[in-house]
């Protein structure tokens, strides 16, 4: 839904081109097409913003019990049920200024945003409450932060220009990420979150959250390994294998 019509210019030769947030891309290319690059991972948390006479110190996020909170995201309302079993998440559309505009007016007590879009876009959030969970607590999309670069496959001069941007670290970081959804079967509606960081001396850590659906139970796992190799495989065993948190 997001990338088909820029996509389509891209297959007709009418663009050369074209860059996504990779949490957007289907995890298979359209026939033709291929992710050059990926760019350098922006701030990959979601936030919180709040109305500044919402906040509440003292409860998870700053929220009362009964807050509304604005998101479309099924991974973001499962964990926010989780971590929060008091909110109120509320459907909404729109771009960035127009989901933050929600909370901004009172309309509700507060929305949920990724950082690297608000980053990106530098907007003045000094009215309002910001909280940042860790992303290891609030689990991220599978690519988050991370801007994709898609071009034709037979365009190789254009690819030759383009892979000196390629970060090889996020490339294998969201690789890991991407595979799990892959093999989860899942799109950008499933309530999971991934989220792999590679650490300096090279091992690899995930953090995953997955439910069946936004009103389930989540199920949380944390894996370090010291290659790539089979990572995917044993987090998608692993979420489905692990117990509930209500068994456990």
């Amino acid at each position: 839904f997001f990338t088909k019509e820029i996509e389509d210019h891209l297959l007709a030769g009418d663009i050369d081109l074209a860059v996504h947030s990779l949490k957007d891309m289907p995890t298979a290319q359209p026939e033709g097409l291929t992710l050059a690059a990926l760019s350098y991972r922006a701030d990959v948390r979601d936030v919180v913003l709040i109305h500044k006479d919402k906040a509440v110190k003292g409860k998870p996020f700053q929220l009362a019990d009964g807050a509304t909170v604005g998101t479309s995201s099924n991974r973001r309302k499962a964990q926010l049920r989780e971590l929060h079993p008091g909110l109120v998440p509320v459907d909404i559309r729109g771009n960035v200024p127009t989901r933050l505009e929600k909370a901004r007016s009172g309309e509700l007590d507060a929305v949920v945003l990724a950082a690297a879009g608000l980053e990106r876009l530098e907007l003045d959030l000094s009215d309002m409450v910001v909280v940042r969970p860790s992303p290891k607590e609030f689990v991220p999309a599978p690519g988050q932060g991370v801007m994709a670069i898609q071009t034709r496959k037979d365009a190789m001069a254009i690819r030759k220009q383009l892979a000196p941007l390629h970060n090889v670290t996020v490339g294998e970081c969201t690789n890991v990420e991407r595979t799990v959804l892959s093999m989860m079967e899942g799109g950008c509606s499933m309530p999971l979150g991934v989220y792999c960081d590679r650490d300096d001396v090279g091992n690899y850590h995930v953090w995953a959250a997955y439910a069946e659906t936004h009103e389930s139970e989540v199920k949380r796992i944390q894996l370090s390994l010291s290659t790539r190799d089979g990572l995917a495989e044993r987090v998608v065993c692993l979420l489905y294998t692990s117990p509930s948190p209500r068994d456990s």
